[in-house]
């Protein structure tokens, strides 16, 4: 199970859900304190910056990044749920959560997945470059981008809700 949170709700969500890995996508990794009950080595802090192209003074996901996020989904060994959060909770980390989702499930139709999404979340809006370079990752040909369309956009909010993305 993945459970998808804002950076102000993570310890509450890791204590809820008794989840042995973090997932960080934020800019400002620093500021993230990793709960006692997560082991160091149970929790990748990515920084980028929430953005869908190179931007002078941010930093864009790339293709390094999602091969990060993917050795580290691949290393998990799914006893315990997985928390993803970003600062918000609402783009980069569903985005994440997305790719981790399909990667865990090969077979799996993209398109179901991201309903999966909006039904948990209404305001998850997937970053658009975590997406795009997850597919390429994960060779599914343009069909995460196509789910992605078909999810549509998320209701404007500031912070997202804690969900859970099922995985099986």
């Amino acid at each position: 199970m993945i459970h998808v949170c804002s950076l102000a709700a993570l310890p509450e969500t890791v204590k809820a859900t008794g989840a042995s890995h973090i997932l960080t996508m934020m800019a400002r990794v620093d500021q993230v304190q990793r709960p006692q009950s997560v082991l160091e080595a149970n929790h990748l802090k990515v920084a980028v910056d929430d953005i869908n192209e190179q931007m002078e003074g941010f930093i864009a996901p790339s293709a390094i990044h999602i091969e990060q996020v993917l050795n580290f989904v691949r290393g998990w060994d799914r006893r315990a749920p997985m928390v993803v959060h970003c600062y918000a909770g609402i783009s980069r980390s569903t985005a994440s959560a997305f790719a981790a989702a399909c990667m865990l499930n090969p077979h799996r139709d993209e398109i179901a997945i991201a309903r999966q999404i909006r039904a948990a979340s209404p305001v998850a809006s997937p970053n658009r470059l975590i997406v795009s370079l997850a597919d390429k990752a994960l060779r599914r040909e343009g069909r995460m981008l196509h789910a992605l369309e078909q999810m549509g956009p998320g209701n404007l909010l500031v912070e997202g809700r804690p969900f859970r993305v099922d995985i099986d």
